[in-house]
C-alpha cells in the first residue's frame, strides 16, 4: 500500500527507539549468571539466553531476510533453535526443551545479537525512501515483540527463581522506578450509562502502531454497570483467604475448583504463609524479585490466576468487567492504576473482534491462532516496558496462568 514517505527525523527516530529497545534487554539481565539464564523452571517459562536468542531470531527472519538483499545468515542452525510457533517457518526447537540449549554458549548469543542489530542500523538509511507501508509496520512490530519480550523475561527468570530453596534476590537490572506503589485511597463504585462503546483501534500507519488483535475500531453495546475504582489489594485478599475462600466450592468455577484440589494452593503464587516451610515467622512474606520480603497489604495483589481472580469477585458479591467495560471505563477521571501495576483478569474470552484481518504473511500467526481457551487481560504491569502501553490492548493467557503479573478489579451491574 502506497503512504506518504516517512521524513528523514522519522528514520532517525526508528533507528534510535530500535537502537535503544535492544539494549534494554540486554540491560535488563546483564547480572545474571550463564547458569542463571541457560535454566528453563517450567514449559510455559523460557530462559533468558533463548529470549535473547529469539528476539534475535525474529528480527533476523521477519525483517531482513525477507527485505534487506544483502543480508547473510549468522547462523542457519540458529533458525531452528529460535523459532518461537511459526508453523509456516520451518521445525523448531520444542518449547518444553528450550532450556537444553546449553550451547550456543551465551556468549555466541550475544555475538548473535549484535550482528543482527549492527545489520539492520546499517540497512535502516537505505529504506528512507521506501514507500511499503508494510516494512516500517514490520520495524514497529519487531520494536512491539522485543518489549513483550523484556516484561516476560522479569516474569520468566522470577518464576525460576522461586524454585529456588535460596529465594534469591533476582539480580535482573530494573529500572528504579518500576514497582507495586501503596494504594491508600478508598475504593469506590463508579457508575458508567449503557449507551453504544467505540472500543478498539483501526490499522493505523508506521507511526500509530496496534497490534492485530486490537483491530478494528468497533461498536459495541454496553449496559449499565459500575467498576471499582482500584485495584484489589493484598489485604483485601487475605480476608478472603482468612474466610475460607479456598475452601469454599461454591466461589469457584468448576474447572476452578479442580485446580484447586489439584494443585492444594490456599494463597496466590510466591506468598509464603506464617511458619510455613520458608518462612519462619509469624507474618505473610512473598517472594520477589528482591528476594522474600514482608507482604504489604497496600500493594495490589498480584499472580492471580483467572479462577482466583474470579472467586474473589464472587466473594465479594461482584464480578470480573469485561474487556469491553473496561476499555470504556478508561477515561472515566476516577479510575486509578489502570495501567502500570497490575495486568487485570476480565470476564472476556480471547476471540476476534468483528472485521478482524490476521497480519499478512508468516506473523499473520502471531496472534489470531490463539483465539481459544484463552483469557483477556487489561492495562499493563510494573514489569511492562516503557511505551508499550495503551487503553486498547489485549493481553491473554490460559486461565491457570499466574507467573504474570496479573490482579484484578472488580465490577458489578447497575441495579
Amino acid at each position: 500500500m502506497p503512504i506518504s514517505i516517512p521524513s528523514q527525523s522519522f528514520h532517525q527516530s526508528l533507528a534510535s527507539r530500535f537502537e535503544q529497545i535492544r539494549q534494554l534487554t540486554q540491560n535488563l539481565v546483564e547480572q545474571l549468571s550463564e547458569e542463571d539464564q541457560c535454566v528453563q523452571s517450567m514449559p510455559d517459562a523460557s530462559p533468558s539466553k533463548w529470549h535473547l536468542g529469539h528476539t534475535t531470531w525474529f528480527w533476523e527472519n521477519v525483517v531482513l531476510m525477507p527485505h534487506c538483499a544483502n543480508y547473510k545468515a549468522f547462523n542457519s542452525q540458529f533458525h531452528y533453535l529460535f523459532n518461537s510457533y511459526y508453523e509456516s517457518m520451518g521445525p523448531r526447537q520444542p518449547r518444553p526443551q528450550r532450556g537444553l540449549l546449553t550451547r550456543p554458549a551465551l556468549a555466541e548469543v550475544m555475538a548473535y545479537r549484535d550482528y543482527v542489530t549492527h545489520a539492520l542500523l546499517k540497512w535502516l538509511p537505505s529504506i528512507e525512501h521506501h514507500i511499503s507501508e508494510n516494512i516500517f509496520y514490520l520495524i514497529e512490530l519487531g520494536i512491539n515483540h522485543e518489549q513483550q519480550h523484556q516484561e516476560l523475561m522479569i516474569t520468566d527468570a522470577l518464576h525460576l527463581f522461586s524454585c529456588n530453596p535460596l529465594l534469591p534476590k533476582s539480580g535482573l537490572n530494573l529500572n528504579t522506578s518500576q514497582g507495586l506503589q501503596d494504594i491508600t485511597s478508598k475504593s469506590q463504585w463508579l457508575q458508567l450509562d449503557a449507551g453504544l462503546s467505540e472500543l478498539g483501534k483501526n490499522k493505523g500507519e508506521y507511526q500509530d502502531f496496534s497490534f492485530d488483535n486490537e483491530q478494528p475500531k468497533h461498536k459495541r453495546w454496553l449496559e449499565a454497570f459500575e467498576i471499582s475504582s482500584q485495584l484489589i489489594t493484598c489485604g483485601e485478599y487475605l480476608e478472603f483467604i482468612a474466610d475460607g475462600g479456598y475452601e469454599n466450592a461454591s466461589l469457584w468455577l468448576s474447572e476452578g475448583w479442580a485446580w484447586v484440589n489439584r494443585t492444594g494452593y490456599q494463597s496466590p503464587a510466591y506468598w509464603l504463609a506464617p511458619q510455613s516451610a520458608f518462612n519462619d515467622s509469624k507474618t505473610w512474606k512473598i517472594f520477589g524479585v528482591e528476594g522474600t520480603t514482608s507482604l504489604n497489604r497496600n500493594h495490589a495483589v498480584t499472580h492471580l490466576n483467572f479462577f482466583e481472580a474470579d472467586a474473589f469477585a464472587q466473594w465479594r458479591g461482584a464480578r470480573l468487567p469485561t474487556e469491553f467495560e473496561w476499555e470504556h471505563a478508561f477515561d472515566h477521571h476516577d479510575m486509578q492504576h489502570m495501567l502500570g501495576q497490575a495486568w487485570q483478569w476480565t470476564r472476556s474470552a480471547y476471540e476476534p473482534y468483528p472485521g478482524f484481518i490476521p497480519m499478512d504473511g508468516a506473523i499473520r500467526e502471531y496472534n489470531g491462532k490463539f483465539m481459544v481457551g484463552q483469557q483477556v487481560l487489561r492495562g499493563s504491569s510494573w514489569a511492562t516496558s516503557q511505551g508499550h502501553t495503551r487503553k486498547t490492548y489485549r493481553n491473554f493467557f490460559p486461565p491457570t496462568a499466574s507467573w504474570q503479573i496479573t490482579g484484578l478489579r472488580l465490577a458489578r451491574d447497575r441495579k
